[in-house]
């Protein structure tokens, strides 16, 4: 019945109602946070009036000078470059910009305490500087990619808790591989890409709904949504060279970083564009691939990005990266979501997950090759402890697999135990008819929800029209009407 209806629209409406889980978890997150870099948070040498000007030295030696436009680079692919990849969907595009700035705006924060804990405790108290923004952007990197495996099914609170605890348990897998292990990932491809995927993919499988089939014409993509995205795509490409030499150590190392994601982007994206077609009956593009597969070279060159990779080997991996994400856009996926009940919206498993993992295989095999007839006195910057024979180069590549394993680990145990505080009913997650849908938590007027299928109907009506019109015009109307 109508009252029945009603009821039940407005039971719905309650659970997603965030005047008052919002603002309250915001509030307590951010007085929190406010509170705890009261207690513990202060500038770095190099960002201290008192102690930066206490010795002699030119201002521009500043480490500002040499990371901040890194900086920027990485800043704009975490608000910008994700955030408009993830506005393929055709009716959640507030929803991926606006909550990827929540959950970033959120992340960085709390990262800085949680890396400052593990790394940069000085004295009892946490030093922040130019290379601590970039290392928090890194990790709400992280963070933003477990979003996109739940994207368009999540409430902005559920985004917030994941977010808590995965920036917790991301640094201590960070502080663990880096610091521990010795591990060299200056790029992420296990510490960003690995941890976040896999982490995402383990808390979609214990959000899963069974029933999705209800929202399943919202989980798709129109034209103007697919080019929204292709913004991302085009952003993150192009400052992925920046964001894995962002914190390798100054010169060679940072140069050498940025040139080998760069020819590796490069072979991915003609790889990417072979198999986009070639996996077509028709031979046509699938923008899904072109939004994401081209960029798996990036992802795969993270780990060994700071070795001696070699430009024709970066090309090598970026071309194998391409042609493996395609293929898991095209086969894996299906297979994931029905066999393993793993619904993965934006494909996080072929663009961050196997090709993180590719990339710290690379890592392994290139870093169990280093010599010093390679490297020369490059070695004490890549791989110190070579360098300094504590260690062999097999046994540094053979820390790098056994780092991809921890990763992992932590990764899909941590991600299952999120996934079921996630759970919670608690926290206004949308039902399975309302997902991937901006009116949920959004103010969004009737205008701007036109349904768009009828509006390229109409549009493909009218040129129609137009063609029937072009053709009285030169053919006459008795030819037309016949062929009509």
């Amino acid at each position: 019945s109508v009252c029945e209806r009603d009821s039940v629209s407005n039971f719905l409406y309650a659970n997603t109602n965030m005047r008052l889980k919002l603002p309250i978890t915001c509030f307590i997150l951010e007085i929190i946070l406010i509170i705890l870099f009261g207690v513990l948070v202060e500038y770095d040498e190099e960002t201290d009036a008192k102690k930066w000007h206490h010795s002699n030295h030119s201002q521009y030696d500043n480490d500002f000078y040499y990371r901040y436009p890194s900086f920027q680079d990485v800043h704009v692919m975490i608000f910008i470059g994700f955030g408009f990849l993830m506005t393929f969907l055709q009716r959640y595009g507030f929803s991926s910009v606006g909550f990827n700035f929540l959950i970033a705006a959120f992340a960085l924060q709390w990262a800085t305490l949680m890396q400052g804990f593990f790394h940069g405790m000085h004295g009892g108290k946490i030093h922040v500087g130019v290379e601590s923004m970039i290392n928090a952007d890194f990790c709400t990197g992280s963070v933003l990619i477990s979003f996109g495996a739940v994207l368009g099914k999540t409430s902005p609170v559920q985004l917030l808790v994941m977010a808590v605890f995965e920036v917790t348990l991301f640094a201590v897998n960070e502080f663990i591989l880096l610091s521990i292990l010795g591990t060299k990932d200056a790029g992420g491809s296990m510490t960003i890409h690995t941890f976040g995927a896999y982490f995402g993919l383990m808390v979609t499988r214990v959000l899963y709904r069974p029933n999705l089939d209800k929202s399943k014409h919202k989980n798709s993509s129109v034209y103007h949504s697919d080019l929204f995205a292709m913004i991302g795509t085009l952003y993150l490409w192009m400052f992925w060279p920046s964001f894995n030499s962002a914190i390798t150590a100054h010169g060679d190392d940072q140069h050498r970083t940025a040139l080998n994601t760069y020819y590796s982007l490069a072979a991915c994206t003609l790889s990417t564009y072979a198999m986009s077609a070639l996996t077509a009956h028709d031979g046509k593009l699938d923008m899904v691939h072109i939004q994401n597969a081209a960029l798996a070279g990036g992802v795969a060159a993270g780990t060994a990005g700071e070795m001696m990779l070699t430009p024709f080997g970066s090309m090598i991996v970026g071309f194998l990266a391409g042609i493996i994400s395609v293929l898991g856009y095209k086969y894996l996926s299906p297979i994931l979501e029905s066999k393993l009940k793993i619904q993965d919206t934006c494909g996080i498993h072929n663009l961050h997950g196997m090709p993180g993992v590719m990339g710290a295989i690379v890592g392994a095999v290139t870093a169990s090759l280093a010599t010093i007839e390679i490297y020369g006195n490059g070695m004490e910057e890549v791989f110190p402890d070579v360098a300094d024979n504590k260690r062999t180069a097999s046994y540094q590549g053979a820390i790098q697999a056994i780092s991809l394993a921890v990763t992992l680990g932590f990764a899909l145990v941590g991600g299952l135990l999120v996934g079921f505080i996630m759970k919670l009913p608690i926290f206004g997650a949308p039902s399975d008819a309302s997902c991937f849908e901006d009116s949920i938590y959004w103010e969004v007027s009737s205008k701007k929800l036109l349904d768009t299928s009828k509006l390229y109907q109409l549009i493909s009506e009218v040129w129609e029209l137009n063609y029937l019109l072009v053709s009285v015009r030169y053919l006459g109307t008795r030819e037309v009407t016949r062929a009509s």
